[in-house]
């Protein structure tokens, strides 16, 4: 079996997995980082990503963005609002907290971000990047600070001495074992979402046809092995970041396929029937859950429509063609919908439950519709003026919820809550911040903050471990 000696062994090379290895070469420690898929394919869901969620009030840089008055305070408020207050406080708080001493160190190594919102209705501070690009520069910048990378390499087991240190991880790289001696391990894999088995098992029967919008690399062998050897688990195993994406998206790696702008129009499924309240808050809080409910609709698909008031408030990312009517009635027959009869009165009904004032798609407007179920409760503007567009959309598997359960300082706990020595954790590797729902652009955020902090955990122990050994000899 071939052996490798590091003093940090990484697994996972998305932004979680990058930001360890990097703090941790900065730091002075040797690290290396295993990535599963080939070298072509590496960053895990990080490839397919967009956005940075950051307090804009606190970062100190010279930028204009787009929603300059967003704070920490409010990052905080809403990871805890929108997963209806389950959400580890102390988790949240520091992913809040370090986000701006997190952003500003990337942004001192080189990483280039845009800074106005390619699409209007963000409420919330952001920038913007290609996550390919940045999983590119970030690899290059790690390897000149030294770091080693392994393609094809599989983790698929930890080790723990008698005295229950994590000292290492069995791996196949290119398909021969391999073990990585580490004084340290950080686990930066990802989710389980993109295991067909793994979908069905934790949300039901149907799952396991799900679209997968980021890697298809991300099944969750890491995570298990962290569980095999007494890991904690955490967070919402049943529940996931699903977003509305066009049904015509690539069964994998799909990537930015949303249909964006649906708040201002209605979402109705094939009985005709609406379901969800499409203004029920800005997009960036709803479309993670909403891809959940559209899902579960008759054959996992549902119908984004709107006029010609706010066509040109639809961001459609995807790869299928919108389809235009001059009438409801031509519209939904040209969607396929089933029950036609049923979707233009749906329809009819929404617009007599209309009184609109001023319609302004950046903020919560107040235009409600009520009367009907649901109510929608803004942006409900009537749908009749011609021509009129239709998106079909399903639900889109972005990453999954539950994992490892770690301290604020990443630090994997075991099933007693106490720390496996040696075993930190970062990233959808790791549970109790989401639950329901997801403020939009914090799971990059948050797989940075903690991968950095994992490697300056990883530090404190490995200076520690060694000082202990020197008063021993």
């Amino acid at each position: 079996m071939s052996q490798n000696e590091y003093d940090i062994v990484v697994i996972g090379c998305g932004i979680a997995g990058l930001s360890a290895g990097l703090r941790g070469a900065q730091l002075g420690h040797s690290v290396c980082v295993l990535e599963k898929s080939p070298k072509e394919h590496r960053g895990g869901h990080t490839r397919f990503t967009e956005s940075f969620r950051i307090p804009t009030a606190n970062i100190d840089i010279d930028a204009e963005f787009d929603v300059e008055d967003y704070t920490t305070s409010d990052f905080y408020s809403d990871i805890m609002q929108l997963t209806n207050f389950r959400a580890d406080t102390e988790l949240a708080k520091r992913v809040a907290e370090g986000s701006v001493e997190t952003f500003e160190w990337l942004t001192e190594q080189g990483l280039e971000w845009e800074y106005q919102a390619p699409h209007t209705g963000y409420t919330a501070g952001r920038v913007w990047l290609h996550g390919e690009d940045m999983v590119d520069d970030l690899v290059e910048i790690l390897e000149e600070h030294g770091v080693d990378f392994f393609y094809e390499a599989e983790a698929r087991g930890l080790i723990r001495d008698d005295d229950g240190r994590t000292t290492g991880v069995e791996a196949r790289v290119e398909g021969t074992k391999t073990r990585f001696h580490g004084e340290t391990v950080i686990l930066a894999a990802g989710d389980y979402g993109s295991s067909k088995e793994q979908r069905t098992r934790y949300y039901g029967p149907g799952y396991g046809n799900m679209k997968v919008r980021g890697s298809r690399y991300n099944t969750g062998e890491a995570v298990e092995a962290a569980l095999d050897v007494g890991a904690k688990s955490d967070g919402e195993w049943g529940d996931a970041h699903m977003a509305i994406i066009d049904a015509e998206s690539p069964d994998v790696e799909g990537g930015i396929t949303r249909i964006d702008g649906y708040q201002y129009g209605v979402i109705v499924n094939h009985d005709g029937e609406r379901f969800v309240d499409e203004g029920e808050d800005a997009r960036a809080h709803t479309y993670a859950k909403f891809g959940r409910r559209i899902f579960e609709q008759p054959y996992h698909e549902a119908f984004i429509i709107v006029d010609s008031k706010t066509v040109d408030d639809v961001a459609h990312m995807g790869p299928g063609q919108p389809i235009s009517a001059d009438s409801l009635e031509s519209l939904v027959k040209r969607l396929d919908i089933e029950d036609t009869e049923t979707a233009v009165e749906t329809i009819e009904e929404f617009n007599a439950a209309c009184d609109p004032d001023e319609f302004d798609p950046e903020v919560l407007d107040g235009n409600t519709a009520t009367g009907i179920e649901p109510e929608k409760s803004n942006w409900a503007l009537t749908i009749d003026e011609p021509p009129y567009t239709g998106y079909p959309v399903t639900g889109g598997m972005t990453f999954a919820f539950g994992g490892v359960a770690i301290t604020p300082d990443a630090e994997v706990l075991d099933t007693r809550d106490d720390p496996i020595p040696g075993l930190f954790a970062a990233g959808n590797s790791t549970g109790g911040l989401f639950y329901n729902n997801y403020p939009g652009g914090t799971g990059l955020t948050n797989a940075a903050v903690y991968g950095r902090i994992a490697a300056e955990t990883a530090d404190e122990y490995i200076e520690s471990s060694r000082r202990a050994e020197q008063r021993q000899a």
